[in-house]
C-alpha cells in the first residue's frame, strides 16, 4: 500500500513536540591534574599511571537527557489508529539500514543535526529498527538513549565518587533518584576509579532503561495521546539498551566524551563499528524477517498502538540479556526464503551481553539504588502485584519480580486475544513465577 503523510493535525502535533524536545546540553570538561601527576610527568621515565591521576570538577556534572527517543513499535509498515478511528493509507514504516543511521547526537529527542565526523556534513538521527545476524533486532533509539544516559552519570558520579550524593531523574511513573551511599576509593588508583565509575554509570544507565519499561506497562506516556503499553517488554528494547551501555563503556574507557561534539563523534564511529560487527542486514531483508514471524511474534493485523500489536514480550531483566534471533527454519520456510537465504549461508554465533555488578570488591547494589515512587494516578495498575512490593516505593531490587507479575497479567490477557483471533500462530508460554517467601520487603 502507498505510503502517505500522516493528516495535518497530527503532523502539527508532532512538529511542535519534535521542537521541544531538540537538545540545549552543552559541554566541556577541563581535566585537572594533580600534584602527583604533574610529579610523575617530569620525572625521567614517567609513570602512566600516576600520569593518569587527574580530577574532574563538579562543574563537570550534566544535566540528565530531558527526554527518550520516540521509536520504535516492533514490527513495520503498521497499520495506526487515533483512538477508536483507523487513519487511513497511512502506514508506519521504522526500519533503517547501517548506511542509513545518521550521525549521534546527545540528548536528540526527536531532533537533530550533527556532524558525523570533523570533515563530513550534517545529518539527522534516523532511528528505527535494523535485524543483526548476531544480535536480533536492534532498535537504535534505545541504543542511543542508554548510552547518552551512561555519559551524563559518569559526569555526575566520578567527581564525586565515594560520596553520598542523591541523582534526580527525569519524571516516569513518579519521583525517581539514584540513592548512591558512601564507600572508600581511597585504596583504588586513579585508572580504578575512572574505570569504576564509567562501569557504574553504565549499569545505573540501564536500570533506568528497565525502569522504562516498567513504567510503560504501568501506563506512562512520553506523549498523553499515546498509549506505550505496545512497546512495553518488547523483546528487542533491553538488549538494545544493554549494547548502547556496553558502547557507552568503551567511549569513557578511552576518554572519548570530554566535549559533547567529542562524544557525539566517536559514538557515530562506535555505534556504526559495532552494528557493523553484529553483521547487519539489509532494510529489505530486516523487513522480511518481520514478514517471517508476523502472527507470531506481533500482528500486522492490529494498528498502533494497540497492545497487542506485540505478540512476544521478553520480561528477563537484568545484568545479562541475549537477543532473540529468527530462526533458520522459519526463515527458509517462509515466502521471503530466497531474500533471506544468504543470512544463514554461514554459522550464526550470538552475541550475549553482559554488565558488570562489582569491580575491586565494591557491590554496585550495596552501594547504588535506583528508587521509584509510584503516583497516585499509576497506583491502580499495580493491583495485581502485592503492595509490599511497590506500595511505599520500590528499587531496582524489586524490577526483576515486577516484571514477572506483569507477566502473569499479560498471559491471561493474551490468551484471551489468542482465543479471539485463530489466525494468529503465537504459541503461549506460561509466566514466570515468583517465590516471594525468601525475600524481604
Amino acid at each position: 500500500m502507498k505510503k502517505i503523510n500522516l493528516p495535518v493535525a497530527i503532523s502539527s502535533i508532532g512538529l511542535v513536540f519534535a521542537l521541544s524536545a531538540c537538545s540545549s546540553h552543552e559541554w566541556e570538561v577541563q581535566a585537572l591534574p594533580s600534584d602527583v601527576a604533574v610529579g610523575a610527568a617530569l620525572d625521567d621515565i614517567p609513570d602512566n599511571a600516576l600520569v593518569r591521576d587527574i580530577n574532574l570538577p563538579e562543574q563537570a556534572a550534566l544535566s540528565m537527557p530531558a527526554s527518550v527517543r520516540p521509536c520504535c513499535a516492533f514490527g513495520f509498515d503498521q497499520k495506526v489508529a487515533m483512538g477508536l478511528l483507523p487513519i487511513p493509507f497511512y502506514r508506519h514504516a521504522n526500519t533503517v539500514q547501517l548506511d542509513e543511521i545518521g550521525a549521534h547526537a546527545f540528548d536528540a529527542g526527536t531532533f537533530s543535526y550533527q556532524k558525523a565526523s570533523p570533515d563530513s556534513g550534517k545529518s539527522t538521527e534516523n532511528n528505527g529498527m535494523i535485524y543483526t545476524r548476531k544480535g536480533g533486532f536492534i532498535d537504535l533509539a534505545h541504543v542511543r538513549d542508554t548510552a547518552d544516559n551512561a555519559v551524563a552519570l559518569f559526569y555526575l558520579i566520578q567527581p564525586k565518587l565515594g560520596l553520598a550524593q542523591s541523582i534526580e531523574l527525569p519524571l516516569e511513573i513518579g519521583h525517581r533518584t539514584f540513592e548512591i551511599e558512601a564507600f572508600d576509593v581511597s585504596h583504588l588508583s586513579p585508572s580504578d576509579r575512572w574505570e569504576l565509575a564509567a562501569a557504574m554509570a553504565v549499569r545505573l544507565a540501564f536500570t533506568m532503561a528497565e525502569a522504562h519499561e516498567i513504567s510503560q506497562w504501568h501506563g506512562y506516556r512520553s506523549f498523553a495521546l499515546w498509549t506505550e503499553a505496545v512497546s512495553a517488554y518488547s523483546i528487542e528494547d533491553l538488549y538494545s539498551n544493554m549494547l548502547g551501555a556496553k558502547i557507552a563503556l568503551a567511549v569513557l574507557t578511552n576518554n572519548l566524551a570530554m566535549t559533547k561534539q567529542q562524544y557525539n563523534y566517536h559514538m557515530t564511529a562506535w555505534l556504526k563499528a559495532t552494528l557493523d560487527w553484529l553483521e547487519p542486514v539489509s532494510k529489505e531483508q530486516t523487513n522480511a524477517l518481520f514478514r517471517v514471524i508476523d502472527g507470531d511474534w506481533w500482528d500486522s493485523n492490529e494498528p498502533l498502538p494497540n497492545k497487542f500489536v506485540l505478540l512476544k514480550r521478553h520480561y528477563n531483566l537484568g545484568d545479562k540479556q541475549s537477543p532473540y534471533l529468527v530462526s533458520k527454519e522459519k526463515a527458509q520456510n517462509s515466502e521471503d526464503g530466497e531474500i533471506l537465504a544468504s543470512l544463514f549461508s554461514q554459522p550464526i554465533k550470538r552475541q550475549d551481553l553482559s554488565l558488570a555488578a562489582d569491580m575491586f570488591g565494591i557491590q554496585f547494589d550495596d552501594v547504588a539504588v535506583q528508587h521509584i515512587s509510584v503516583d497516585e494516578k499509576y497506583r491502580a495498575t499495580f493491583e495485581h502485584i502485592p503492595q509490599a512490593l511497590w506500595a511505599n516505593g520500590f528499587t531496582h531490587l524489586q524490577f526483576a519480580d515486577i516484571a514477572k507479575y506483569d507477566a502473569q497479567q499479560d498471559y491471561i490477557l493474551l490468551k484471551q486475544h489468542l482465543a479471539d483471533r485463530p489466525y494468529l500462530t503465537h504459541e503461549l508460554v506460561n509466566p514466570p513465577q515468583v517465590d516471594m517467601t525468601e525475600k524481604e520487603l
